[in-house]
């Protein structure tokens, strides 16, 4: 049972953006053949789109685990958490992220959680995950860790 869960959607401007791979291709295929380019075009488009969509990561907080990804961390190696927006969140994926974190940043979403990781063999300090409501993440960790 998990007591948050948030998927990280692709913001609708990167529909927007891969929307140039139609003309490119329509420039590259037409001149061969115009139904060519033209399903190539709608097919490539559509590939571009599922790909955004099925690589949409999810962060989940269970009553056992942080769930970032593909990644687990489980709530016995979880240290404390903070939540980070506008220009803090730009310091933290930036001048003051250790090179041995664990990352989970998407560029369309600013916001991002802070997880330090307690566990003595652990090369990995924290974790840094992009989240929009990076507030309720913490929150969601911190009531699963009081209920160990």
């Amino acid at each position: 049972m998990s007591t948050y869960t948030e998927r990280l959607w692709p913001a609708p401007w990167l529909f927007l953006a891969t929307a140039l791979v139609i003309p490119a291709s329509l420039l590259v295929f037409v001149p061969i053949n115009f139904t060519v380019g033209i399903v190539v075009a709608i097919m490539l488009y559509t590939g571009c789109c599922a790909g955004l969509l099925l690589s949409a990561p999810r962060i989940e907080v269970t009553e056992t685990e942080f769930i970032a990804g593909r990644a687990r961390l489980p709530l016995s190696a979880v240290g404390a958490a903070s939540a980070y927006s506008g220009e803090e969140a730009v310091m933290e994926r930036g001048q003051r992220l250790d090179s041995r974190a664990w990352l989970l940043l998407r560029g369309w979403v600013q916001p991002v959680v802070r997880v330090n990781v307690e566990d003595a063999a652990d090369p990995t300090p924290y974790w840094l995950v992009s989240t929009r409501h990076p507030e309720s993440v913490v929150a969601a960790l911190e009531s699963a860790k009081a209920t160990l």
